[in-house]
């Protein structure tokens, strides 16, 4: 009996130390030295402190801020309760609240870039494309004092192209692009 376990015990814990201990801390190692920011969670720091992720949105309100999309994501952008709202073109709850939303932004729905009305798949997306940035640049210019002139060359400034020229579309980050705001006409109260 004793010659069936020792070699089953043994590859056991060889097993255990190989890939619940060395291959998790390997890959962590690599992580950490070949892409820090992204295994640290793509962490934006202000004054030294972590004011949130490059990858999860946040829900600004205030008219001097950018807005993002709509989170479906539990109370706003809630991680833990990432997905879609699987609501269809035919659902009354879906329509009820874009029709809530294009209020918000004062205006018919058809004048409102369509994902500034839709949440995202995952109801966390941090980006906004350069037109929904433009269209809301005349509300944040009013809200800060600001030329209109300057809030759309700020939006242009932090523009992502796409992954390699080619991969997705061209995209701008909400809170990345409210923090410069911030830095260029604070406010009391900023993030």
């Amino acid at each position: 009996m004793l010659q069936v376990l020792r070699p089953a015990l043994v590859l056991l814990a060889l097993f255990t130390v190989l890939t619940g201990i060395m291959y998790p801390l390997t890959v962590k190692g690599i992580g950490q030295v070949l892409f820090p920011t992204a295994a640290n969670g793509s962490a934006i720091l202000r004054d030294g402190r972590v004011v949130g992720s490059a990858l999860i949105g946040q829900a600004f309100t205030g008219d001097d801020y950018f807005w993002g999309r709509p989170s479906a994501a539990g109370n706003g952008y809630n991680a833990r309760s990432s997905g879609g709202s699987n609501l269809g073109p035919s659902s009354q709850a879906l329509a009820d609240r874009v029709r809530e939303t294009a209020e918000r932004y004062g205006g018919p729905v058809a004048d409102i870039p369509v994902e500034l009305l839709t949440a995202s798949a995952s109801g966390l997306d941090p980006h906004i494309s350069p037109v929904a940035a433009r269209f809301q640049a005349p509300r944040v210019a009013t809200a800060r004092a600001l030329p209109a002139a300057q809030v759309l060359a700020l939006i242009d400034a932090h523009t992502e192209a796409p992954i390699g020229g080619i991969v997705g579309e061209a995209r701008v980050n909400v809170l990345r692009l409210n923090l410069a705001l911030d830095e260029l006409a604070p406010r009391s109260g900023a993030p």
